[in-house]
């Protein structure tokens, strides 16, 4: 049985920079499209497609920087109380 005893905090944020910001574009996206669907039944499409096009430029950017301060201070934490209570067990199997 094996130990997670401690995670780099550089690395575990850059990871969780890149998975929010493909989350963040996923969410531009659908904010895109509701809000130019909003929009037009309201009848000013072109400020609902300003704004839809915006969020997919700026939310993407938003949850990369969101997640790698969060992936920073999750590592940082984990290796806090790693080093208290011993880290997590893991069971590697080998491939021959």
């Amino acid at each position: 049985m094996a130990k997670l005893k401690r995670i780099g905090v550089l690395s575990l944020a850059k990871l969780q920079a890149v998975l929010m910001a493909f989350v963040g574009l996923i969410a531009g996206i659908s904010y895109a499209i509701m809000g130019a669907t909003f929009a037009s039944l309201a009848g000013s499409a072109g400020l609902g497609a300003g704004l839809g096009f915006l969020a997919i430029i700026i939310f993407p950017i938003l949850y990369a920087i969101f997640g790698f301060i969060g992936g920073a201070i999750e590592a940082f934490l984990y290796n806090l109380v790693a080093g208290w209570v011993g880290g997590i067990e893991m069971d590697f199997e080998q491939q021959v």
